[in-house]
């Protein structure tokens, strides 16, 4: 009744699962060789995002009962392997979904009314009103695609600012609070604001590319709070550069690391990245959608809950 956390969590999640009757262990500085050799005495693992889990990794845990990982997505682990041998794999979207709704919003704003660039005018003495002039949110159609615990949590904060709110996902007639289910195509037609709600699949890899983007029949603008390499930077770039794509908001990038803890091993950014970071109509962030103080704990009870039902 061992269960080892690969990563940190909140105390309350290793409180609650020692309150459950297993006994906690923190490891995260050995290195996946070292945690591999003594996968065998544990029942239960928890990660975020450190190595990914793959075939080789879940064979040495030979008693492992479950996999928790204080986060949405699961792609860090070898989900159809885990399954096959029994292992019982939980995510803790229902923790953050409200942080990544209310992040997405608070960087649309800030573009819409160039507060990062009027900050760091007036911090500079500038006062310039006219060309900080913004654009209201009221009144735009925001086209979500992927309406899981993220995408519906994104349409609830959007409920009252005035907008109408359509989402596109491969599940049909999905409970929602906020938002009208289209096809793909009706998405194109209608979206002034697209925002990426998805997990990485093979179906969602290098999704936004300039073909994707070409479909728009309007200018939009553009969200992504799901994983980097759902977008193709240089596209979006081109699309920028030629007014398809007004202005973007990235908290993923797709440079990122697997581990989401680091970008770049190179010394030179990418080219698309450094017009990124050169661009008043770009807001970024390094990953923290959904990284909040409340949603720090309520992963962490979201993996107990679910553990106490096994």
């Amino acid at each position: 009744m061992k269960v080892l956390f690969i990563d940190t969590a909140h105390e309350s999640l290793a409180k609650g699962l020692e309150n459950l009757g297993y006994e906690t262990v923190l490891d995260n500085t050995s290195s996946e060789q070292e945690i591999e050799s003594k996968l065998k005495n544990y029942v239960g693992v928890i990660i975020r995002s450190r190595f990914k889990l793959d075939k080789q990794f879940l064979d040495a845990g030979s008693h492992l009962k479950f996999i928790g990982r204080v986060g949405a997505g699961l792609e860090n682990i070898d989900v159809d392997y885990a399954e096959q041998l029994g292992i019982n794999l939980i995510a803790a979207p229902e923790g953050n979904r409200n942080a990544v709704g209310e992040q997405a919003l608070g960087m649309l704003l800030s573009l819409f009314n160039n507060l990062n660039r009027a900050d760091r005018e007036v911090r500079n003495g500038i006062w310039i009103r006219e060309g900080n002039r913004g654009v209201e949110l009221r009144g735009k159609t925001v086209g979500i695609i992927g309406y899981g615990n993220m995408g519906n949590a994104f349409s609830r904060v959007l409920a009252g600012m005035g907008v109408e709110v359509i989402f596109h996902d491969l599940k049909p007639n999905l409970t929602n609070d906020n938002g009208i289910q289209v096809s793909l195509e009706e998405l194109f037609e209608r979206t002034d604001v697209l925002s990426i709600h998805t997990p990485l699949t093979e179906l969602t890899i290098n999704m936004v590319n300039s073909e994707f983007i070409s479909n728009f029949k309007k200018n939009i603008y553009f969200i992504n709070t799901a994983r980097g390499p759902i977008t193709v930077t240089e596209d979006l770039v081109e699309a920028m550069k030629i007014g398809k794509v007004l202005g973007v908001c990235l908290d993923v990038l797709e440079y990122e690391k697997s581990s989401f803890e680091n970008m770049f091993t190179e010394n030179e950014l990418p080219e698309a990245f450094q017009y990124l970071i050169k661009s008043d109509k770009v807001i970024l962030s390094p990953h923290i959608a959904g990284w909040t103080h409340e949603s720090n704990v309520k992963m962490a009870q979201t993996i107990v809950e679910k553990v106490s039902k096994l």
